[in-house]
């Protein structure tokens, strides 16, 4: 199976940090977060990673080059200074990614998840697994619950999208290479109960802002 890490993005919250770096290469414990997700996924025996590029997008590949420090290859889908957002991105980067189910990390994340415990493949007609962390103190709201294993909208939803995820190249069925969100033709899915979830109990941060950023590095002793 590929993976992809999503590293586009502009990292507004983060500013000054990211006006001169990559979210994705933000130093935590040492090492760029990106680094984190690479070694997670060279452990779990995943081979082939793309990447996209976006925001200070030739700063990745410099830092990073073709994978093989970590027994990676690593491929880059290089979006321009426009990102794509989550739906185009991956669009962009089907051709990378292939006919098969993939993995999907966002690159601002942390996570203790064992990458070697995700499932090979999604069952039946599935369009995608995701994986869901009791909602934080600072979210005021969830995005989706989950009822016997399956994701469903809720009036109260519990649980936060990880960002972590598997897909299926056909939830992207007919979609352009252009600037749009994939959680439109996700909450589709969702509603035809096509999408599986699993409840992680473990460690996860989000660091899209100052303040988090903050507490994930306290954690590593920053």
């Amino acid at each position: 199976m590929k993976a992809m890490i999503l590293s586009a993005g502009y990292g507004k919250r983060l500013r000054p940090l990211t006006d001169h770096t990559p979210k994705p290469l933000v130093p935590v414990g040492g090492k760029p977060l990106v680094v984190h997700h690479l070694e997670k996924l060279a452990d779990a025996g995943f081979r082939e990673i793309v990447i996209n590029l976006g925001h200070l997008g030739s700063r990745i590949p410099e830092a990073l080059g073709d994978g093989s420090a970590w027994g990676l290859e690593i491929a880059y889908s290089d979006e321009g200074p426009e990102p794509l957002e989550t739906g185009g991105g991956i669009t962009k980067a089907l051709p990378l990614l292939g006919d098969d189910t993939f993995l999907v990390v966002n690159g601002d994340v942390w996570c203790d998840l064992d990458f070697a415990k995700i499932p090979g493949d999604l069952p039946g007609e599935d369009d995608a697994l995701l994986f869901l962390v009791p909602r934080p103190a600072w979210r005021e709201k969830g995005d989706f619950s989950l009822l016997d294993g399956r994701v469903v909208e809720s009036e109260s939803p519990d649980l936060l999208y990880a960002g972590i995820a598997l897909y299926h190249p056909r939830i992207l069925d007919g979609a352009k290479v252009e600037k749009f969100s994939i959680v439109p033709r996700l909450r589709g899915s969702i509603a035809h109960g096509r999408v599986g979830g699993i409840l992680h109990p473990g460690e996860w941060d989000d660091v899209g802002t100052p303040e988090r950023l903050s507490a994930l590095q306290e954690k590593f002793g920053n």
